[in-house]
Parts: C-alpha cells; sequence; structure tokens
C-alpha cells in the first residue's frame, strides 16, 4: 500500500507541475518553446486528476491533502476561466453583442438568419462566414472581408483588414477592425478568427490500435505546433492595433485557442473576459467534440463593464455555440 500510495504522490506532484506550467503561456511565446501551449489544451483533464487525487488524500487522512488544496488555490483563475461561477451584476446593460462562427451557413442560413434577427443585438460579429451577405434587421455590415464579417445598429465610421495581403488557401486567419460610433463615442471593434488547426473528427478519434493511435497523436502534434507558431504572428498583430488605439476596444471572435493559452494571455492583456467577469456554468462553445471546448471570447476595455454573458445551447447552426453578451457603456 505504501508504494502505492508513494505513485500516487509522484502521479500528484507531476500532474501539479504540468498544471502549473500552463501558467507560463504568458511568458513564453510558441516560437521559443510551443510545448507549453500544449498543456493548455489538456488543462481540464489535468484539473479532474488533481482534484480527484486531492480527494484520495482527503480519504485517507493524509496531511498532504491540506497542502496539495493549499497549491490548488493557485489554479482557481485558470480555473475560472473554463467553468464560472460570478454572482449577477447590478450594472443595467445598454450594449448587445453576439457572436458566432457559423461554418459558412452549412447548417443553414435561413435559421442563422432567424436566430439573429431574434436577438436583437446592437452588434454581430461572424467568423467562417463563407461569404454569406445576411440581411439582419436594422444591421449594417462593414466593408466585405473573408472569413469574418461585422454587423452593426450604429455607424462604422471606419474599416480595417488587419491580416491583409496574407489571407490564402494556407493562411485561412483573418481578423478586422471596425470603429464604430456608438451614442456619441467611437468603440473600436475587433473580430479575429485565428488560424484552424483543420482537424476531422477521424484524425483525433482514437481506435484501440496501438500503432494508429500512436501515429494518429503523432500527426496531431505536427499540426498544434506549426500552428501555434502562426497564432504568435497573428496575435502581435491584432495586439499591436489593441494598444494602438485611440478608443476603448472590444476585441471578438474565434481564437482556435483555449483559455490559459498563449494566444488567451497575450491577446487579452489589460482587457476584460467577459465571461471570467460575469460568466456562469461552462464556457464551453465549440461542440463537434465530446471534449470541453471553449474557443469563443469576448474582451472588452477596462472601460466596458460586462453584465452578462452566456453560451446559447439551446440552437445548432454550426459546430459552435452562440455568444451573446451585454455590456455597459457610458
Amino acid at each position: 500500500m505504501k508504494i502505492f500510495r508513494l505513485v500516487l504522490l509522484i502521479l500528484h506532484l507531476g500532474i501539479l507541475f504540468l498544471l502549473l506550467g500552463v501558467l507560463l503561456n504568458a511568458y513564453i511565446p510558441p516560437k521559443i518553446f510551443p510545448w507549453v501551449n500544449l498543456l493548455s489544451l489538456g488543462f481540464p483533464v489535468l484539473l479532474i486528476a488533481y482534484v480527484l487525487l486531492t480527494f484520495f488524500w482527503v480519504f485517507s487522512w493524509k496531511k498532504r491533502a491540506f497542502v496539495f488544496m493549499f497549491l490548488g488555490l493557485f489554479l482557481l483563475n485558470p480555473f475560472k476561466r473554463w467553468v464560472n461561477y460570478s454572482t449577477d451584476s447590478k450594472e443595467i446593460s445598454n450594449l448587445k453583442i453576439v457572436s458566432l462562427n457559423i461554418k459558412g451557413g452549412k447548417l443553414g442560413v435561413d435559421k442563422i438568419n432567424e436566430f439573429i434577427n431574434q436577438q436583437d443585438a446592437d452588434i454581430v460579429l461572424l467568423q467562417e462566414d463563407g461569404g454569406v451577405d445576411f440581411k439582419f434587421n436594422h444591421l449594417q455590415k462593414s466593408e466585405t472581408a473573408p472569413l469574418v464579417a461585422t454587423y452593426s445598429k450604429y455607424k462604422i465610421v471606419a474599416h480595417k483588414e488587419l491580416f491583409a495581403g496574407l489571407y490564402s488557401e494556407e493562411f485561412n486567419a483573418f481578423s478586422e477592425l471596425s470603429d464604430i460610433e456608438i451614442k456619441g463615442k467611437t468603440y473600436r471593434i475587433i473580430n479575429t478568427y485565428l488560424q484552424p488547426f483543420k482537424f476531422e473528427k477521424s484524425m483525433v478519434k482514437l481506435n484501440g490500435n496501438t500503432d494508429e493511435d500512436e501515429q494518429k497523436v503523432k500527426d496531431i502534434v505536427r499540426r498544434l505546433i506549426p500552428t501555434f507558431k502562426m497564432h504568435q504572428e497573428q496575435v502581435e498583430i491584432i495586439r499591436k492595433n489593441i494598444d494602438e488605439s485611440p478608443y476603448p476596444v472590444i476585441l471578438v471572435g474565434d481564437f482556435n485557442a483555449v483559455p490559459n493559452s498563449y494566444e488567451y494571455y497575450h491577446l487579452g492583456k489589460n482587457l476584460k473576459d467577459a465571461f471570467f467577469e460575469v460568466g456562469k456554468g461552462s464556457g464551453t462553445s465549440f461542440h463537434d467534440y465530446k471534449f470541453p471546448i471553449r474557443i469563443d471570447f469576448i474582451f472588452t476595455s477596462p472601460s466596458i463593464k460586462p453584465v452578462t454573458y452566456r453560451v446559447d445551447r439551446s440552437v445548432k447552426l454550426s459546430d459552435h455555440y452562440p455568444v451573446i453578451a451585454t455590456f455597459k457603456i457610458d
């Protein structure tokens, strides 16, 4: 029994080391050491294993349980970026935003059109829009751009393609900037779709065959590492436009990256994650796999106060759920 507990203790310490390693994504870029960013993808599984082992020590009446519980406090904020439990905000919202990756409208353009019109949002941001020209009620579209589309009730006073000249068959990312005048004040809205990993279910589903599964894992890593490095370049472009903005910023989109990743930390620097501030329950927004994946985000400047945030799981308009958030602006 002592040997069994020793093995579990070593395993528990190893998991703790990996979980704390996730926090290094705030400092280590993928081009220098991409393997740290891989840990962010496995964070939910690692955390569940950590909690289960902590309970084991509790029920075994071991003092080390208190040590692991204390160290687990350092993982509280990283956990809240996946699953949150915030209280209701007392602010009254006056801005509603909807974001959705529509996967080219493959599951029904009419259903998407009907859903968006029902929301009566002030700003709608679509990713992977497939060039579909929607006719949303009371919303005007920014200039046409590949992969993303921004619709607004308010006047769009400026538009800029952030990845202009980079879009190609291999480079499938896109980001656009729209300066929108809302109630006499200008806000910078950035709609982002970072480079996808281009996985199909068959590529990530293990079938129990050792050799085949090993090859699949190797193929997954071969796709992840180069994409992480592309993300770094894209993040730097977006970050520059955020830092140089003369207006409050709202950053929205499909990051193709999870919480606690390099992309999350650096795009969200000095901004508020609306889910972290006011979200409840799971933030998972991509539902094509059974594994919990939150890759759709809304960040705002500190002057913009999040009031509500929800992932609408009542509809299936694509492989992503719509993200709906409200804010209070001056």
